[in-house]
């Protein structure tokens, strides 16, 4: 089986993302929103746009999405490895187009939650999520940013060569 970065790097390039659209948004649900939250949300975004399905006396006006739009929005988050390299791209997406945001405070990775394989969280402030995956831990980055306000932090972790610990642990 491939490593993990290998892993993502091929899902990243499978996701055919339409620029400045975000999935999470798009359906109207948090970051942190479990399976069942994205399936009714998705369901109810599938209705709303229907022309058959909604009511004339509705005094919701029509919804005018991209059905096949909200198909990969659910397809994406609801697949555990997707959405992991999703939320990637989107956090990369961030950080790039910031100008070097100044972290709030210094976190250290034991005060993490790991809850997938490789995906490390902690609880924001505001309530929202900061997540760091392995492979950017591998490439050494640090500042990670809530998924839901602007607040960065600087992760505090070190990485350790498999080697060397086998050998001296």
């Amino acid at each position: 089986m491939p490593p993990l970065p290998i892993l993502l790097l091929s899902l990243i390039t499978k996701l055919d993302i339409p620029p400045n659209v975000d999935f999470y948004q798009l359906l109207g649900i948090t970051y942190d929103a479990p399976l069942s939250t994205i399936k009714s949300a998705y369901h109810k975004a599938l209705l709303a746009s229907h022309p058959d399905k909604r009511s004339f006396s509705s005094a919701i006006p029509p919804v005018d999405v991209d059905i096949a739009l909200l198909k990969e929005a659910y397809t994406t988050l609801s697949n555990v490895s997707s959405r992991v390299a999703y939320d990637n791209i989107l956090r990369n997406a961030r950080v790039k187009t910031s100008t070097g945001p100044r972290p709030a405070q210094v976190i250290s990775l034991e005060d993490f939650e790991e809850t997938v394989d490789g995906v490390w969280t902690h609880a924001c402030r505001c309530g929202g999520t900061y997540r760091i995956i392995e492979e950017d831990m591998d490439a050494g980055r640090h500042l990670v940013g809530c998924e839901s306000c602007s607040e960065v932090v600087w992760v505090g972790y070190e990485l350790v060569n498999d080697e060397h610990h086998a050998t001296n642990g």
